[in-house]
């Protein structure tokens, strides 16, 4: 089991970082949208310096990490190493195998929509995994350890300034753009995480408790909780069951406990996040 969970996780960080690049290169640095972070500082030296985003990208990253692992230590793990790096060379080889000068359309909304979903979903499932991209989150680890700033706003202001120097580098169009895209990504990684971590809280009231509980304990492999109850109005002893797990065993569960007992009382409500074994960790 937790072999398939290392899988799972490697699958999500090598994914997101695929997304990751993928957004940034083809939707970010063609138009210009610098919505903070390493990302955003290379999309703004890019033009002034003569030297690509992809090389700015993965220098910027490796210079982070090594300040992470000088200041850090152990702390900054092999997980975002591996994200870091992954992401700053797959960035570096499209510049290489699909150079493009230019965005892919006429239309700067659309291409923003691209741009905040794609790198959102990345970070996500890399943030699932219990993993980073590198770049701006090592620096918020650095100013944790060692200042007492609040580490939330001064990212946040760091990402203003960055999108703010759109304005000087690619004008008030981009610049405003930029802006958006820093808003929105605050919102929608949010989102992303929360939708995969959605699970189904489920309390069932049965006369088959036995059943059901071993439906639960065998094929979902999930713990059970039981007690015994008396309904008010019928006065009838019954037992309620309390489970949790993943929104696609929610299915299996809720056919599976109609079949043994139609006459049961089903609630099920949805979890953003539950902590504890065969779950996340804290």
């Amino acid at each position: 089991m937790m072999k398939k969970k290392k899988w799972v996780n490697f699958g999500m960080m090598t994914l997101g970082s695929l997304l990751l690049a993928v957004g940034v290169y083809f939707f970010k640095i063609p138009n210009g949208f610098a919505t903070g972070g390493v990302t955003g500082i290379a999309t703004i030296l890019a033009p002034i310096t003569f030297i690509s985003a992809g090389i700015w990208i993965w220098v910027l990253n490796i210079v982070l990490l090594i300040l992470g692992f000088l200041f850090l230590g152990k702390q900054n793990g092999l997980k975002t190493v591996y994200c870091s790096m992954l992401y700053s060379a797959v960035t570096y080889l499209l510049e290489l195998v699909i150079p493009i000068s230019e965005p892919l359309s006429s239309e700067p909304l659309l291409e923003l929509v691209y741009a905040m979903l794609l790198t959102s979903i990345g970070s996500a499932m890399i943030f699932n995994a219990n993993a980073s991209s590198g770049g701006t989150d090592i620096a918020a680890l650095i100013l944790k350890k060692y200042t007492s700033l609040d580490v939330g706003k001064s990212l946040l202001a760091v990402d203003f300034l960055v999108a703010s120097s759109a304005f000087f580098v690619f004008g008030v169009t981009t610049g405003l753009f930029s802006l958006l895209g820093l808003f929105a990504k605050a919102f929608l990684v949010d989102g992303v995480i929360e939708n995969l971590n959605t699970c189904k809280y489920f309390v069932v009231i049965t006369k088959k408790r036995e059943e059901i509980s071993e439906f639960i304990i065998q094929t979902l492999h999930h713990g059970v909780t039981a007690s015994t109850v008396v309904g008010e109005y019928t006065k009838d002893e019954k037992t309620m069951i309390h489970t949790v797990c993943k929104r696609a065993e929610a299915v299996k569960l809720r056919t599976k406990i109609k079949e043994i007992d139609p006459h049961a009382f089903v609630i099920i409500t949805t979890s953003s996040e539950i902590i504890g074994r065969g779950f996340r960790s804290v």
